[in-house]
């Protein structure tokens, strides 16, 4: 329940004791609790209404397909995860030209050797 243990709700209820005195507290308490419900009820009939309104097709809506659609989200799915349809392409790629690669100025890769090493940067 909102991560609040039980020392932290005694400490609670002992604050709320003292602050609004203990001819009040069972009526603020009570408000509270139909406060409660009541929300409660209006997200389930958002809920219900939403997926009325959005029609059979989408009964079978799940919440973490809706998490996937948010921007953030897609951009991190579709910028950084890596497709294995991308990496058997490009395999495929490197295999198919086996001409050396050249990258600055030692000598031509190939592929399968090991990638150069310097004390210095490292």
């Amino acid at each position: 329940m909102f991560g609040i243990g039980w020392p932290e709700l005694f400490v609670i209820m002992a604050i709320g004791l003292i602050v609004v005195g203990p001819e009040r507290l069972p009526k603020y308490a009570e408000e509270t609790g139909r406060l409660l419900r009541q929300l409660r009820r209006m997200a389930q009939d958002a809920s219900v209404d939403l997926r009325a309104e959005l029609g059979p097709e989408m009964a079978d809506l799940n919440l973490n397909d809706l998490r996937d659609l948010h921007p953030k989200r897609m951009m991190q799915k579709y910028l950084f995860e890596d497709d294995p349809d991308d990496e058997v392409a490009a395999e495929a790629a490197v295999l198919a030209d086996p001409e050396p690669v050249r990258r600055g100025s030692g000598p031509p890769l190939v592929f399968g050797d090991p990638a150069p090493y310097d004390i210095d940067t490292t």
